[in-house]
């Protein structure tokens, strides 16, 4: 193990054991998730059907229920187990479209004890399933999207560390993460500095001007945030164009730009006095029936014109 996968691994105990304690001294109501019956029963599930789907199940019955609903759709997807001294777990690898350049976009399937985990992380994974169905019916030609959805993100990136170390990442263009896109209406692209004028990061930003968004209104560019992170970053880390993108109220911005840049602040504050979506984040009101459907709708337009905008270079 690594000196920076030694801080990832007990950041991520931090982060886990945190949760459990203060969680269980504040339980919420029992979430009761979408049985999959019901989900496959419907003739076009919506994204916040997917979180209903996932929210409030334990992390193995949540990758269980994605493993299943994959088969049943007769999704081809690929399943890679990871072992390590830091645990074990599995991800789940589904590709659409052709050509020899590879978007990765990922989410992950885990959440921290005591949370439903519906916009942390299940709404990122609903928005990349929606979003891969549209690339089925319309397939890129020039560009593969790999939708990788990992496993203990919370736990310091556990599943996206295991696949950068064995995963041939030559054919990535680069790599957009998932957190928090169910809360809001602008959107957040951050961990862009140093590398701010990669061809990525300009799509990016190319992509959200097209769709109407304006620079510091309706999306935002984010230099890299100390205490937060994702499983971009292990990409990052091997010289790879990676970014989160997050969803946040506009009318929020500068109380957010406060909260994440002063490490220190976000562990003592209750989360009823931190800037949205923060509020939920990690504890049990982090359900469902908190999401905004427009907020899902707005990633999935953004990350789909993206796709397009690649594929047409």
């Amino acid at each position: 193990m690594s000196l920076r996968d030694l801080r990832l691994f007990l950041g991520g105990a931090l982060n886990v054991g945190a949760a459990r304690l203060l969680n269980a001294a504040r339980p919420g109501a029992p979430v009761r998730p979408l049985a999959l019956e019901a989900y496959l029963a419907s003739p076009d599930p919506m994204p916040l059907d997917t979180v209903r789907l996932l929210a409030g199940r334990s992390n193995r019955d949540r990758l269980a229920t994605l493993i299943r609903l994959l088969e049943a759709r007769g999704i081809p997807h690929r399943r890679l187990p990871y072992r390590s001294l830091e645990g074990s777990g599995e991800n789940l690898v589904i590709e659409a479209g052709t050509g020899e350049r590879v978007l990765l976009l990922a989410g992950h399937h885990d959440a921290v004890p005591g949370s439903p985990g519906a916009n942390d992380n299940a709404a990122a994974v609903a928005i990349l399933l929606r979003l891969f169905e549209r690339l089925l019916d319309e397939p890129t030609r020039r560009l593969r999207v790999r939708v990788v959805i990992f496993g203990d993100e919370e736990k310091g990136f556990l599943g996206s560390r295991a696949y950068a170390r064995t995963a041939p990442l030559d054919d990535l263009l680069g790599v957009v993460s998932l957190e928090l896109c169910g809360i809001g209406d602008s959107l957040a692209l951050w961990d862009v500095e140093p590398e701010a004028g990669s061809r990525l990061a300009r799509a990016l930003a190319a992509t959200a001007e097209a769709l109407g968004y304006r620079r510091d209104e309706g999306y935002h560019l984010v230099g890299r945030i100390p205490l937060f992170g994702s499983d971009h970053r292990p990409f990052a880390a091997r010289g790879i164009p990676a970014y989160g993108l997050t969803v946040i109220p506009n009318a929020a911005r500068e109380a957010l730009r406060t909260f994440v840049f002063r490490p220190l602040r976000p562990a003592l504050m209750l989360p009823a006095r931190r800037p949205p979506p923060f509020r939920t984040y990690h504890t049990p009101l982090d359900r469902a029936d908190t999401l905004e459907p427009a907020a899902l709708g707005r990633v999935g337009a953004l990350l789909e014109a993206l796709c397009r905008e690649l594929d047409g270079r």
